[in-house]
C-alpha cells in the first residue's frame, strides 16, 4: 500500500485531523500524566474507603466503651470489673485461679 493511498483512507483523515490529534492527547495526558490523573484519583478513592471503613471500626469501639464507661458508673460493676480483669481483691481475701487443662501451655 503507497503513502497516496493510505492517505486517502477515511480513518487516515480522521485521526490527522487537528483537532481529534489535540484531543487525543490532552485525554491521554490527563488520564495517565497529569498530577490529577485517573490513577492517582483511584488510589485516593481506595484509602478513603479504607479510611472509612476504619472510621466505621473506631466509631463501634467507642459505642462500646462508652457502654462500658455507663456499667462501670455502678459501684457493684465496677468492683466485678476490677475483679475479673485486673484480679483484684479486698483486704483478707483470697483469690484462686482455675485453669483447665486446655488453657495450660505445655512443652512437649
Amino acid at each position: 500500500m503507497s503513502w497516496k493511498a493510505l492517505t486517502q483512507k477515511k480513518w487516515f483523515k480522521i485521526f490527522t485531523n487537528t483537532y481529534v490529534l489535540v484531543v487525543s492527547i490532552f485525554v491521554i495526558w490527563m488520564a495517565f500524566f497529569d498530577t490529577n490523573s485517573f490513577l492517582i484519583h483511584r488510589e485516593l478513592q481506595q484509602e478513603i474507603n479504607k479510611l472509612e471503613q476504619q472510621r466505621e471500626f473506631l466509631q463501634q469501639e467507642i459505642a462500646r466503651d462508652q457502654e462500658l464507661l455507663e456499667q462501670l458508673r455502678d459501684p457493684g460493676e465496677l468492683e466485678k470489673y476490677a475483679r475479673e480483669n485486673y484480679y483484684m481483691k479486698k483486704d483478707k481475701e483470697e483469690i484462686f485461679l482455675i485453669e483447665y487443662q486446655d488453657s495450660v501451655k505445655t512443652k512437649n
